[in-house]
């Protein structure tokens, strides 16, 4: 494997610490991911994937174990440190969009570059219209998202994540709002972006058919990676 994006290393995560209902839902987790792969997160409902998931994405800490971003050990930063690493380097696209629904698509995919600069600039609008040309929305640039289809929403929100080209996209039940059509349609796109731009993504589905679809899948179970599996060739 090449130098990994993401590395876990014993990762353990208890609620309620140090009280007597204290409860451990991951138990050591070991995980890598590399540039550029494709790959699946299932599991049972309760399995512990949405927590495996925000640690991940750097919005919660694990009791035990390290995780590291490329090289960075993030148990060395505070929270301002670890808002600006996943600034950096993580996107997320979650299974409701969580678009700002009184802003037009353009506005939307412009906002991560407007947090990260604080102020807007043409440049950020010429990205924010590049990557809705990628997604197959440049028409609808400037219509409101509270305009557009479930799947046309969920094509926004894709290009929102890449809008500060992330090393890695956090993907959460991204089809799982979404008919048949539009699930396809979306699974496709993040794949096309995968192929053509590097960018790694996790996946998490309940959708056995895409995560077979996938160059890896990773299971957890109770807590634990029960299987790590990659396609066949």
């Amino acid at each position: 494997m090449a130098d990994p994006i993401l590395e876990l290393i014993g990762v353990r995560k208890s609620y309620n610490q140090g009280t007597p209902v204290e409860t451990e839902v991951l138990h050591g987790i070991d995980l890598a991911m590399a540039p550029g792969e494709f790959c699946a997160l299932i599991g049972p409902s309760g399995s512990g994937k949405s927590t495996l998931l925000n640690i991940i994405g750097l919005l919660d800490r694990p009791t035990g174990g390290k995780l590291l971003i490329g090289e960075r050990d993030t148990a060395a930063l505070d929270d301002a440190g670890l808002t600006a690493l996943r600034g950096e380097t993580i996107g997320f696209v979650f299974q409701n969009h969580h678009l700002i629904t009184a802003f037009t698509a353009l506005e939307n995919v412009m906002m991560p570059i407007l947090v990260g600069r604080g102020f807007p600039n043409g440049e950020m609008a010429q990205r924010a219209d590049r990557l809705l040309e990628q997604v197959g929305l440049a028409a609808w640039r400037n219509a409101k998202v509270n305009n557009l289809s479930g799947g046309q929403q969920q094509r926004v929100a894709i290009a929102r994540a890449l809008a500060r080209q992330p090393a890695i996209v956090l993907a959460d039940e991204p089809t799982g709002n979404l008919d048949t059509k539009a699930a396809e349609s979306v699974f496709e796109l993040m794949r096309e972006i995968n192929r053509r731009e590097g960018t790694s993504f996790l996946i998490v589905t309940h959708n056995l058919s895409l995560a077979d679809r996938c160059d890896r899948t990773i299971e957890v179970v109770d807590g634990k990676i029960l299987s790590d599996r990659k396609a066949a060739a």
